[in-house]
């Protein structure tokens, strides 16, 4: 039996006691012996995606043993891949890698992301990167920025098929800086922004999204606050424009011109109001009040009879400013 057959019974038989919870048994540590005693290379390790299985195997696991062999095995195949290259078959060494960087990150800087993609996301998001690696730079303000933007990556667990934070925050970093040809204001501010949204724990699909090449590096780098804001921000965000856009035109179109209302701001009653009921049909209407002079807009609640009142008290003083004048002619 060839080493490549070898390994993919091997994996079949982990993958079988993961789905059966039965990852602690002793044959699994058996098994992960036989294959640290086989001869792996870099083309049975991308062919029958054995490290991803492990680590898997690893998570699933209770037994010291065996997560300590796994990280064996783990560190032991990432030394077969090319120098930067790091696929979903070394999770287990990123995972605990990224949990001690994000630890050490002090600084705090201060919200589907987006909507996600069609597009599938790479196998290998690394492998992806590989080919056109970020570049380098010595500049203390860069090399910050870039390990913010790993640490808010970080925060993520491991995902199957994931990039290395540290590589992908380059790439952001990098399309910034050729952005802005400097690390002032505008650059700082962008970089912020990407650093907070990424690590925003309500909205984790932006950041998986980063890391498994749904948004690219230099997509993330040029996305607006609204265009990274979680799903539930945007529904949030659409609901309150459609209700200034529905106020302005509610008293604008389809209002009643009236001299009942006082402008706040420029003391004139030439306005146009309209009432609806906005809340549950036992609470009071809500006025929507135009001023047709200044342009100022302002809603106020008014029940039935409060309404009344205020037609009746304008009604009045109508008629008598208007009998003072038909007198003051006679």
């Amino acid at each position: 039996m060839s080493c490549e057959e070898e390994v993919v019974k091997i994996g079949k038989k982990l993958e079988k006691m993961i789905s059966n919870n039965s990852t602690d048994q002793g044959s699994s540590s058996d098994l992960l012996k036989k294959l640290k005693d086989l001869k792996m290379n870099l083309n049975v390790l991308q062919k029958t995606r054995i490290g991803m299985i492990v680590n898997n195997f690893r998570k699933a696991s209770k037994d010291e043993d065996v997560i300590t062999v796994s990280k064996s095995l783990i560190k032991g195949w990432k030394k077969l891949l090319p120098a930067g290259e790091s696929g979903s078959s070394q999770g287990a060494a990123k995972s605990d890698s990224r949990k001690d960087s994000s630890n050490g990150d002090t600084q705090t800087m201060t919200q589907s992301g987006g909507d996600s993609p069609s597009a599938e996301p790479p196998e290998n998001m690394d492998s992806a990167l590989s080919s056109c690696t970020a570049a380098h730079t010595s500049d203390p303000t860069r090399l910050k920025c870039r390990e913010l933007l790993a640490n808010a990556l970080k925060v993520t667990e491991d995902l199957d098929g994931m990039g290395d934070p540290d590589n992908i925050s380059g790439h952001i970093e990098d399309y910034i800086f050729q952005e802005f040809n400097n690390t002032d204001t505008k650059y700082k501010n962008r970089v912020r922004s990407r650093v907070a949204n990424l690590r925003d724990l309500k909205n984790p699909q932006l950041r998986e999204n980063v890391l498994l090449g749904l948004i690219s590096p230099e997509k993330i780098a040029k996305m607006t606050a609204e265009e990274m804001a979680s799903d539930d921000m945007q529904k949030l965000r659409r609901k309150y424009t459609k209700e200034s856009i529905d106020d302005h035109h509610m008293a604008t179109t389809s209002g009643t011109k009236s001299d009942l209302f006082k402008c706040g701001k420029c003391k004139k009653k030439n306005t146009t109001y309209t009432q609806l009921q906005t809340r549950s049909s036992d609470e009071p209407m809500t006025t929507f009040v135009f001023c047709n002079e200044c342009g100022n807009r302002w809603k106020i609640v008014t029940g039935a009879t409060e309404m009344l009142s205020i037609l009746i008290r304008n009604s009045t003083d109508r008629y008598w400013r208007d009998r003072n004048v038909v007198h003051s002619h006679s």
